[in-house]
């Protein structure tokens, strides 16, 4: 069944330290600052120390809206942002190690389009898998120092798409248009694709990029989209795996089987912009200012660095960072657990911000 949120609930679960001192500088005005100070968010058992910026470039490299984060076997810390189409020889993929430090760069190939981004391990190598839309409008195998192993276009056997799409892709919006956002990768081998922002398909291709075929398309739900913009498996169940899709624009989760088979609808969320998944626990970032993870029924267990009200009635925020809250999310766009259980955030704001939320034992 689909389990509705309330702002009661996301009031009683999302629990955030210092909680005199933020709603004093509310009061006033102003943003709340604890540079030295351990900052929690969560209840229960999910609570996590927030250590936001946790990741900086070298003074020749700025942010330009980070989107997506992932991890590698040995943790390291992989971020696209979209970068600016202008700036060609600026980089748009960081990595950086464990600790947060810089290591290298590279991508400028997605400047302006920069999306998707994940880490996958095929037989004893991992792979980075790169979506980039605008007026990129592709995707991407690379080696892990971002060497191109492959790059596709839309798929011109969906027979979906405009013609551009297939060759000379301009900078289009439209349902005929090609956008993919986010990966998942199946248990059996191959991957899904999640064209977010253009025909709203969730498109499947085998290991090498060959499309095999798509399911979902426009539409008001049960099995159709407004805004598919990320996925994963959940495979919690090992017997009876699941496609998790955040279906954005309408606030909610649609799970379908492996097959594509539409099963239910979970609402409540805000934008929901992603998924991961580890052990227990589904990791949904909401561009809605906060982060969920539920359990294996998908309820809601707790919500970090909630700000849902002051973000959603307050212009501006995304622009200036001065108006950011410490212990609180803007715009969380993808999220993932890290090697340890601890969580990294991405947010799509402007001067760019990953967070590592360090779960407390």
């Amino acid at each position: 069944m689909s389990q509705p949120s309330s702002r009661r609930r996301f009031l009683k679960n999302a629990a955030v330290t210092s909680v005199a001192l933020a709603t004093a500088s509310r009061a006033q005005g102003g943003p709340v600052r604890h540079s030295s100070a351990d900052i929690l968010t969560g209840a229960g058992e999910y609570q996590y120390r927030v250590k936001h910026h946790y990741v900086q470039l070298p003074s020749e490299y700025t942010w330009q809206t980070t989107h997506n984060v992932a991890v590698d076997a040995q943790n390291r810390i992989y971020v696209i942002h979209e970068g600016r189409e202008e700036l060609k020889e600026h980089p748009s993929i960081f990595v950086f190690d464990e600790q947060g430090k810089f290591i290298r760069a590279f991508g400028s190939q997605y400047q302006g389009g920069g999306h998707g981004l994940e880490v996958r391990r095929e037989g004893s190598e991992e792979f980075l898998y790169v979506s980039a839309y605008q007026q990129v409008k592709a995707f991407a195998k690379l080696t892990l120092d971002g060497k191109e192993v492959w790059t596709k276009r839309a798929p011109e056997e969906s027979k979906i798409y405009n013609s551009e799409e297939y060759t000379a892709p301009k900078k289009v919006w439209g349902r005929d248009r090609f956008m993919p956002t986010n990966f998942a990768f199946l248990p059996g081998g191959g991957f899904l694709l999640a064209d977010g922002y253009g025909a709203f398909h969730i498109h499947r291709y085998d290991d090498n990029g060959k499309w095999l075929g798509s399911f979902g398309g426009a539409g008001e739900g049960s099995g159709k989209f407004n805004t598919p913009h990320g996925l994963w498996i959940d495979d919690r169940d090992a017997a009876n795996p699941k496609i998790v899709v955040t279906d954005r624009a309408h606030n909610t989760l649609q799970i379908f089987d492996l097959s594509g088979k539409y099963l239910e609808t979970i609402s409540g969320f805000g934008l929901p912009a992603n998924i991961d998944c580890q052990k227990d626990l589904l990791l949904v970032p909401e561009l809605g200012a906060r982060v969920s993870l539920l359990d294996r029924g998908y309820k809601v267990l707790t919500q970090l660095g909630g700000d849902v009200e002051r973000v959603r009635d307050t212009k501006g925020v995304r622009e200036d960072e001065k108006m950011w809250l410490d212990g609180k999310f803007v715009h969380p766009h993808d999220a993932c657990f890290d090697r340890n259980g601890d969580i990294l955030v991405a947010e799509w704001v402007r001067t760019g911000r990953v967070t590592k939320l360090e779960r407390v034992v």
